[in-house]
């Protein structure tokens, strides 16, 4: 055990909040340092006349890695919040208002697929049997490597994995071996949108989401995600993390190539550890001495860094009926909507979104005969960012959405809070404006991205999603976890 060491961590995401409950655990005196009000980073909570907004992540997917984590501190998901399986998962809107319900059962799922293309569900079924293998061993041992350097995969095992996890390969070209039909194709793609890159620079590794999502299945924790914040908090102030919140730091401190503390305008914060998870970006760029950086502003500026959003926050005074929990709409093409965000960027002409209602599941979330909607429009980072255009793409969407529904809903709204670059950049320092980080993309993975370890500082260490393994909620909670058990090789 380690009784002196005082280690500080920056942020209180996801992240965070896991490196820091285990560098108590293991000993250390640890506060977490937060510019804003509450923890949980872009997974905070707000409430307002009587509804609760979940402010990002509304996606529960690999339940395994929640539950493995609360397994390192003697507890189990059921113990905080009741995990509800959704069914359907989730549902894809094509032209004409075509609905695809994804059904929480597989073979299911299977006999859709066979609906829309003749021998798919037999090529779903080998798909997903892969997908479940890159799971397991890409979920595994291989996504707790810090990824220091290529060394740490030459493993004969890990190198091996690594072939047949297809790192090097193409996640568009890899579904495109299996189906044809455009929609099939456009579900299979759409959850490398979270990992923040084009399908055909993404690693067909991440066919891993696939099985997450329509076999392992789309889940919602009662009480919304916020839940999982408060969670994760909870548990780390069992372990004897002190949390000290709307503390903007300023400037980190260094001696001889050490952090010896953090300052802000009126207080300074001594320290010999640590861990970044705030932007890593803005850690590098405006923290830390221009001779103790890592990379230069250049190397962010070559990055490909995931989208930032255009989110609302609505409530709506009656029941809509025709919503699904999680409502994806595709009547538009992704290739264009997706060049809009990497190849030209701009505010995209006729852009995809994402409607979630998660008072269709749970009650709780809004006053009794009401809804709580949240509408997300992916973006590319780094775009001026005005009310008019908010409000320009806000009738787009709600047309769009109101067309699907078969009712009026702007007349209904009785709350409403919108939120975009401007606010991604004030609250969460984002550089550019990003939502989710830094994008796995073939040049971006495993320890082609930047290091966890300060290559100037030695007692720096950074977690979260502009590091490995990358965007997301389970990946940010196992760098959280990587980037403690480094720190702890390093004190003893």
């Amino acid at each position: 055990m380690i009784a002196t060491n005082k280690a500080i961590v920056l942020g209180s995401g996801f992240a965070g909040m896991a490196g820091a409950a285990l560098l108590a655990k293991n000993g250390l005196d640890v506060t977490v340092i937060e510019k804003n009000t509450t923890s949980g980073g872009r997974g905070r909570v707000f409430e307002d006349q009587g509804y609760r907004f979940d402010m990002g992540p509304s996606w529960y997917w690999m339940p395994d890695v929640y539950e493995q984590y609360y397994n390192e501190f003697g507890y189990t998901t059921a113990d905080f919040y009741e995990l509800k399986k959704l069914d359907p998962g989730f549902a894809v809107i094509f032209g004409q208002n075509e609905v695809m319900d994804i059904p929480a059962d597989f073979e299911e799922i299977c006999t859709l697929f066979e609906s829309y293309e003749t021998g798919a569900a037999e090529k779903l079924r080998r798909f997903i049997a892969d997908g479940a293998y890159k799971y397991q061993v890409g979920m595994g041992e291989m996504v707790f490597q810090p990824a220091h350097s290529v060394i740490e995969f030459m493993k004969v095992r890990l190198l091996k994995d690594a072939l047949k996890l297809q790192l090097l390969s193409s996640f568009k070209g890899h579904v495109r071996e299996y189906f044809k039909d455009p929609r099939l194709l456009a579900l299979m793609e759409f959850p490398v949108l979270f990992l923040g890159a084009l399908p055909k620079n993404t690693p067909a590794m991440y066919s891993l989401m696939n099985f997450a999502g329509l076999k392992q299945g789309t889940f919602y924790p009662m009480g919304g995600f916020g839940r999982v914040a408060e969670t994760f908090q909870k548990i780390a102030e069992e372990q004897g993390v002190k949390f000290k919140f709307q503390t903007d730091i300023h400037s980190i401190q260094i001696k001889d190539n050490r952090v010896v503390g953090l300052q802000n305008i009126n207080d300074f914060y001594p320290a010999d550890i640590l861990l970044g998870t705030a932007d890593y970006a803005h850690i590098e760029r405006m923290l830390l001495p221009k001779s103790h950086r890592s990379y230069p502003t250049s190397y962010w500026d070559k990055r490909t860094f995931a989208p930032s959003a255009l989110i609302f926050y609505l409530g709506i005074n009656k029941k809509l009926e025709g919503l699904r929990h999680h409502n994806l709409f595709f009547e538009e093409s992704f290739d264009q909507h997706a060049h809009d965000i990497y190849k030209d960027p701009k505010w995209p002409k006729n852009p995809l979104f994402y409607a979630c209602c998660p008072s269709r599941t749970d009650e709780s979330v809004a006053p009794a005969g009401k809804e709580n909607l949240f509408l997300l429009m992916p973006l590319a980072i780094g775009l001026a960012d005005s009310p008019s255009l908010r409000e320009e793409y806000f009738e787009m969407l709600m047309e769009r959405l109101e067309k699907f529904a078969g009712e009026p809903i702007r007349e209904f709204i009785d709350y409403k809070k919108s939120y975009c670059i401007n606010n991604f950049i004030n609250d969460y320092n984002a550089y550019k404006g990003n939502a989710y980080g830094l994008a796995n993309t073939l040049r971006q993975t495993a320890f082609l991205k930047p290091k966890m370890r300060s290559q100037k500082v030695s007692n720096l260490y950074y977690a979260g999603q502009l590091t490995v393994p990358g965007p997301g909620v389970p990946p940010t909670i196992i760098s959280g976890q990587i980037a403690a058990k480094e720190i702890l090789k390093h004190l003893n």
